[in-house]
């Protein structure tokens, strides 16, 4: 599986069988593993055309863009939820760019406590989306934006820690808007630490800032920073406009290389926990704003990196298909081989109480719904969690001294 993946139609009209079997050779040709699909919000999406793209071991992101002051029911949400859930769905985006002012409608913008009052009506719906077996992604946020993106993010996240369950946070997944922003790719490249100098609404001359490409790594050191780990992050709406077409397919070649060598000589290659990253745009009506940016025209023409992607030799990482075999997984570590009594002993309870399936195997795993971890990175290594986050599974991690595992297995 590759991390390379696209930005469907900027709409919801493109859904039936033939819009299938018209874009599905196309996006196998591209070596597409990922496409992001807007949830329409009266009806969800038929189930033939997701089942196409799951057997073409295409992952769908599936992004809910609702104004906060337009929401459908919790009710439609759990029933749209639970039926995507069904049709293999693993990944959801609630909402989209909420650090702007229009996106709260008649919701008071200028009230206090803007961020608390986002997960007010966030967390329900991340929590109803994670017990029907979806993983919620935190939606992408404005670069800069009316209310700063990377202050937005710090505040949301501190209140995600402090306020959602565990295992929602252990289970999160962020959501970056990566396009360049008129930038070089290298434009912020080091984040925060290399910047320090770069302020909310105020960037110093000869200072860089998060408001490009390199996005991810400013989202990657706040996430560290406040959950004392980096999510897999998905990289939204990579590409767009560009001062020419040379000029976006040059930028362009150079984003696919990092994505699917992460070896661009002059560039620091991306963070490990990037899941995937989704070129905009794959394709748009004759009449959509959108249309210039768009891979494929109406027209019939496509942009040259078409056949430059066509032509390239794509080595994509071994896939395990993810089916969920096993409800729950425990996953316990070896240190050099050997199993340590120690860890068998405070599973005990919970293995008698929830009889979870128990191993020592990562691929394992990754045919669960849930898997629980057992133990530090010393055991299983982040990359290990990340993958099989990825991969759809609900993941949590416990860590501890023996009895601080075996209480916190209580509450699984």
């Amino acid at each position: 599986m590759t991390k390379l993946g696209f930005h469907y139609f900027p709409d919801t009209k493109h859904y039936r069988q033939q819009d299938l079997d018209t874009w599905l050779p196309r996006l196998k040709d591209l070596g597409a593993s990922w496409l992001t699909l807007i949830a329409p919000p009266t009806h969800a999406i038929p189930e033939a055309f997701l089942r196409g793209l799951a057997e073409a071991d295409i992952a769908p992101l599936l992004h809910f863009p609702f104004r906060l002051d337009q929401l459908p029911s919790k009710s439609d949400f759990r029933l749209f939820f639970d039926t995507y859930a069904r049709r293999g769905v693993k990944h959801v985006i609630l909402f989209e760019q909420p650090n702007t002012r229009s996106q709260w409608g008649r919701i008071s913008w200028a009230k206090t406590d803007l961020v608390e009052r986002f997960l007010d009506l966030y967390l329900p719906l991340a929590e109803d989306a994670l017990r029907a077996g979806l993983t919620p992604v935190f939606p992408p946020l404005k670069q800069g934006g009316d209310y700063w993106d990377t202050t937005f993010l710090w505040t949301a996240l501190e209140g995600l820690r402090r306020r959602g369950p565990a295992r929602l946070v252990d289970s999160l997944a962020l959501g970056v808007d990566a396009h360049p922003n008129g930038h070089p790719l290298s434009w912020g490249r080091g984040g925060p630490e290399r910047w320090p100098e770069a302020r909310p609404y105020f960037t110093p001359p000869g200072t860089e800032d998060q408001r490009g490409f390199r996005i991810v790594e400013w989202y990657a050191a706040i996430s560290q920073a406040v959950l004392g780990k980096t999510p897999p992050i998905f990289m939204l709406k990579l590409g767009g406009k560009a001062k020419t077409a040379q000029e976006a397919d040059e930028r362009d070649k150079k984003i696919i290389d990092l994505l699917i060598s992460n070896e661009f000589e002059p560039l620091k290659p991306l963070p490990p926990q990037v899941a995937a990253g989704m070129f905009w745009l794959l394709a748009a009506g004759a009449d959509s704003e959108f249309t210039p940016q768009a891979w494929y025209k109406p027209n019939g023409e496509t942009r040259p990196i078409v056949e430059v992607l066509k032509g390239k030799s794509l080595v994509p990482e071994q896939k395990v298909k993810h089916e969920s075999h096993f409800e729950h997984y425990l996953l316990l570590p070896t240190y050099e081989g050997k199993v340590t009594d120690w860890h068998l002993e405070v599973i005990r309870g919970l293995v008698k109480k929830r009889q979870p399936t128990v191993g020592f195997s990562a691929a394992e795993a990754a045919h669960a719904k849930r898997v629980t971890v057992i133990g530090g990175e010393s055991g299983i290594s982040d990359a290990k969690v990340n993958e099989l986050r990825a991969q759809g599974c609900i993941v949590r991690r416990i860590t501890g001294a023996g009895t601080e595992i075996a209480a916190k297995l209580e509450d699984l």
